[in-house]
């Protein structure tokens, strides 16, 4: 790691500078003149050896004071972009030159300063300088505001809080700043009234007045810890006044968190800020310990999820990753960034492969030896599934199966497979393979090597999901297609999911299902309303959303996880493990064989219906899509999601 450089006290001088310090030195020299003749002529007697001393002792002080500057690097500042310590720097220097001046006389008892006149020349010395960069501060900015002052946006600022303040002085500092802040609106009311960073505070009651009167072309929301509830309302009332959203915050990354630390800045509103759930904040800082000094293979990790996980595990300084791949772009991409952001510091490896391949991965497996591996490879997408079933078993189920075996031949100590809610009481062929793909992990919990599976909702952003379709859409013009109004699916961001499913490798020992409390439950149409307005259309107007129909397999909701009964707790508050009896590995290998069977039978005569068969016949709770569907209007869930709209609404 390289030493942060220290910034020097005493270096060689600019122009400007030697000017400036030129400027002080006149000023201090001044201020000691004019208090001899204020403070010594007041008596009315000056003799010269009295002058000739003062003149000594002033000289003294003066240069104690420089002396003191120089050694705080007072001049090494640019004063037209410095902050509060420079100044307090600079009233520290002339105190501490001032009280050595006395001290320094005093002990050599060869000459005497005055208290009253070291304070005095000290204290108005620092106010002289300060009043003096405060104007030149002020005049430099005014002058750049000028410049660019008619291309500058007219904005208000939504909280007049900590957030707020830093932000308007971030836009009032900054001569390149696009935007121009001209007041705060905040429900306080204490700051009602007041003055922050010299803008009025007004209350939120007159924001549609107060937009036509300073005509407000956007508001910046700047207010620390909105829930999505909270931000769904604030925009909901601000957008009603028809000027443009933003938010103050830390950027969002494609499939990546945004670092607590990163620097805020002014951007658009996403679905994630309005989304009608609470973000799950699992606390991972225990459990990535765990993942320090190891070996970390990630199949599919050029996806969304496999790609986050990356990064994720690229931060707990792992030994060694590898990233497993069958689509090389992907995995290019975040081998490049990683690269990038960790250089040498992190020993990266990417191997393109397909976890169909038995005898690739047994290189790959003998070559790393892992110590954990994280199973994200797997086709997902529901519809495309149905229509291509033997390609969902080869690569969902035996590609499990094989990784699960390279795993446990050559002794990784966890396997975590990422799971899905699909799984749960599967109507399509993706949920069933996936639901097979947890049995191929329950059924060696007396393995040496630790198994779990991690099912969860669906990822905000990935590929694939609803959120990038309806952005094309709407870029297109329209219409935004949903299959029906009523369907209902529970989200998570990325960032959840990986922290999430790190957080459960560590935890796995034997077998475990964990499940992840997800929060209420969104409709779709409602995402879908709420991406229109967020791009400034008004649905149904502006942007039409039409109903195409459920697709073959496709539910109109996912079943509820949360059934106490059917759950045990863990250590997080948020992740639980399901009570399931798992299956033995000969009924498992039975079942793989029916599957395997009817799958080279298709391949062979091009006959589909086999292979659906035979996923019946081997998950028992599979469901015909047409009578779930049926029964989903009096289920549980819709009237939760109804009594949560009817909340919402009032």
């Amino acid at each position: 790691m390289k030493a942060q450089a220290v910034r020097p006290k005493f270096h060689v001088m600019s122009k400007r500078k030697l000017v400036l310090l030129f400027f002080d030195l006149l000023c201090v020299l001044g201020i000691n003149a004019v208090y001899y003749f204020l403070a010594v002529r007041a008596s009315y007697s000056t003799p010269v050896d009295d002058f000739m001393v003062y003149v000594y002792n002033s000289l003294i002080l003066t240069a104690l004071i420089f002396i003191s500057r120089l050694s705080f690097g007072v001049y090494s500042n640019v004063w037209r972009y410095t902050n509060t310590l420079a100044y307090l720097e600079l009233i520290a220097a002339d105190c501490i030159g001032g009280i050595v001046s006395i001290v320094i006389c005093r002990l050599t008892a060869v000459l005497y300063i005055g208290v009253w006149h070291a304070f005095t020349v000290a204290a108005l010395s620092a106010l002289v300088a300060l009043a003096a960069r405060f104007s030149y501060r002020i005049i430099y900015k005014q002058r750049n505001k000028d410049d660019g002052a008619d291309a500058r946006i007219m904005v208000a600022i939504v909280g007049a809080g900590q957030l707020g303040a830093i932000l308007a002085s971030e836009l009032n500092d900054n001569p390149r700043s696009h935007y121009k802040p001209l007041f705060f609106i905040d429900r306080d009311k204490n700051k009602i009234g007041q003055k922050v960073c010299g803008l009025p505070v007004f209350k939120e009651e007159s924001i549609d007045e107060l937009a036509d009167k300073y005509s407000i072309s956007e508001f910046i929301i700047a207010i620390t810890h909105l829930t999505s509830d909270e931000a769904n309302e604030v925009y909901l009332k601000y957008a009603a006044t028809g000027r443009k959203i933003k938010i103050y915050d830390s950027p969002i990354h494609e499939g990546e968190e945004a670092g607590e630390n990163e620097k805020r800045v002014v951007r658009e509103v996403s679905i994630e800020d309005l989304l009608f759930r609470h973000e799950i904040n699992v606390e991972s800082s225990a459990s990535r310990e765990y993942y320090v000094g190891k070996t970390v293979l990630v199949t599919g990790g050029g996806g969304s999820i496999g790609s986050e996980l990356c990064r994720q595990i690229a931060k707990c300084e792992p030994k060694k990753l590898i990233i497993l791949d069958i689509y090389e772009n992907n995995a290019y991409d975040i081998q490049q960034e990683l690269t990038q952001r960790y250089g040498d510091s992190l020993d990266l490896s990417v191997e393109i492969a397909s976890v169909r391949d038995r005898q690739r991965l047994d290189a790959i497996f003998k070559m790393y030896r892992p110590d954990v591996v994280f199973h994200a490879a797997a086709h997902k997408h529901v519809p495309l599934m149905e229509h291509n079933a033997c390609e969902a078993i080869k690569n969902n189920v035996i590609g499990t199966y094989n990784t699960a075996d390279m795993a446990e031949k050559y002794g990784a100590a966890k396997f975590i497979l990422i799971s899905t809610d699909k799984a749960v009481n599967p109507t399509n062929v993706m949920g069933a393979s996936k639901r097979l793909c947890e049995m191929v992990v329950q059924c060696r919990k007396n393995s040496t090597t630790s198994f779990a599976a991690v099912r969860f909702g669906n990822v905000l952003g990935s590929n694939g999901s609803v959120i990038p379709l309806f952005k094309k859409q709407i870029a297109s013009g329209g219409p935004v297609t949903i299959t029906d109004k009523r369907i209902i699916r529970y989200f998570m961001t990325i960032p959840e999911a990986s922290r999430l499913v790190m957080q459960a490798g560590a935890m796995a020992e034997r077998g475990e299902l964990f499940v992840l409390d997800m929060g209420k439950p969104v409709k779709i149409y409602d995402l879908a309303v709420n991406m229109i307005k967020l791009s400034g259309f008004e649905p149904d107007v502006d942007i039409k959303i039409e109903e195409i129909g459920l697709r073959p397999g496709e539910k109109l909701y996912e079943e509820l996880l949360m059934k106490s009964e059917t759950l045990d707790k863990t250590a997080s508050d948020m992740i639980f493990v399901e009570k399931d009896t798992p299956l033995t590995r000969r009924e498992v290998d039975k079942k793989i064989d029916v599957l395997t069977k009817a799958v080279e039978q298709a391949d062979s005569n091009g006959d589909m219906s086999a292979v659906k068969r035979a996923i019946i016949e081997v998950v028992p709770t599979f469901k015909d899509a047409d009578l779930v569907n049926s029964e989903a209007e009096n289920s549980e869930e819709m009237k939760l999601t109804e009594d949560a709209e009817l909340c919402t609404a009032n």
